[in-house]
């Protein structure tokens, strides 16, 4: 089991620390990023490099980019062609493909001269390259651009749900997203349209993705949820509203934040400046300048003293206290903080 590990910064140079606070990876680089599936990724010479849990760089060969390890692989890109590498490094599938996506039960989509198929992790297709775009499997199927309308197919690359639509994103458990004249709508692994398309597509927005079994929906300015059944649990009706967490969400009224259950029943009142998402049966909340946590019932546990926070992660927070970087406990103890 991986251990988790929490990004510390020293002089301005990032590494990471244990949970207990132990520096693990000494803070040496400029930039680091999270880690994910046993790696991070560091900016080394100018490239972002993966970094093993133990710190060590994998560094055999230089490629121009290194995607997440999916599946034990991870996309790699030199000059303007695609492939894959192992855990350790090596170059596991040639370079070779114009694009690649990530490994997911066991194919990821590649492209070769502008087409699209999937390969297995020996790096033979086993669905031939004939589709103008593939995305993942999930749930047994994927979905797949063919001309200007999209479906799913299936493993024997066969259409499973007709190209029906004008884009598909990957299925979500039983349900997937389809989009169709601008707006987002459900199906279900039948084909069948379980939530007509009728909700906007947000830029740099998860439109339709799932947290708790619950999806925010935006139609003109207002907020609401939708759940996995298709159903229209509370109509948009927020001027905001953040993803479910431990069965409450953020919604905002008025200009401030409060939280519903999955009825819509408001639990907590809007009554913040500003909040973040329940974690590890905590969230983050801003009474006014500054942010602190609350619990489920509503009740500040962590007073109100940082400038900045995240959520709880793993048993402990990152927070900002006077310009400095520190993690904090559920109780409110310093575990670790910047010198």
């Amino acid at each position: 089991m991986e251990k988790p590990l929490f990004k510390i910064r020293e002089n301005g140079k990032y590494g990471f620390m244990d949970a207990l606070g132990e520096v693990v990876i000494e803070p040496q680089y400029v930039e680091v990023e999270d880690f994910y599936n046993g790696f991070s990724r560091v900016r080394f010479n100018d490239k972002m490099v993966p970094i093993d849990e133990q710190g060590r760089l994998l560094m055999r060969h230089t490629f121009n980019y290194v995607g997440l390890f999916e599946e034990q692989l991870a996309k790699v890109q030199l000059v303007q062609k695609w492939g894959y590498m192992d855990e350790r490094g090596r170059i596991a599938i040639p370079i070779q493909f114009t694009d690649g996506g990530y490994f997911s039960e066991g194919l990821a989509p590649a492209a070769s001269n502008g087409l699209y198929g999937f390969i297995n992790k020996k790096g033979e297709y086993v669905i031939e390259p004939a589709l103008d775009w593939a995305g993942e499997f999930r749930s047994g199927l994927a979905p797949a651009t063919t001309g200007e309308v999209s479906g799913f197919i299936n493993k024997k690359g066969e259409f499973e749900v007709p190209a029906l639509f004008d884009e598909c994103f990957a299925f979500q458990g039983e349900v997937a997203v389809v989009v169709r004249n601008g707006k987002w709508g459900l199906i279900n692994k039948k084909g069948k349209l379980i939530l007509p398309p009728q909700f906007d597509l947000v830029e740099g927005y998860a439109n339709g993705e799932f947290y708790d079994d619950m999806a925010v929906a935006v139609q003109g300015d207002k907020y609401g949820f939708v759940s996995k059944t298709g159903e229209i649990v509370i109509a948009p009706q927020y001027d905001f509203a953040g993803d479910f967490g431990e069965g409450l969400a953020l919604v905002e009224v008025k200009g401030k934040f409060g939280y519903v259950d999955k009825t819509g029943s408001v639990r907590i009142a809007p009554k913040f400046g500003d909040a973040g998402v329940f974690s590890e049966g905590l969230a983050q909340v801003k009474t006014g300048d500054a942010w602190g946590f609350m619990d489920t019932e509503g009740k500040i546990v962590i007073k109100s003293i940082f400038e900045a926070v995240l959520p709880f992660r793993d048993g402990l927070a990152w927070v900002s206290y006077q310009g400095q970087w520190a993690y904090i406990n559920r109780w409110g103890d310093v575990i670790w903080k910047e010198e």
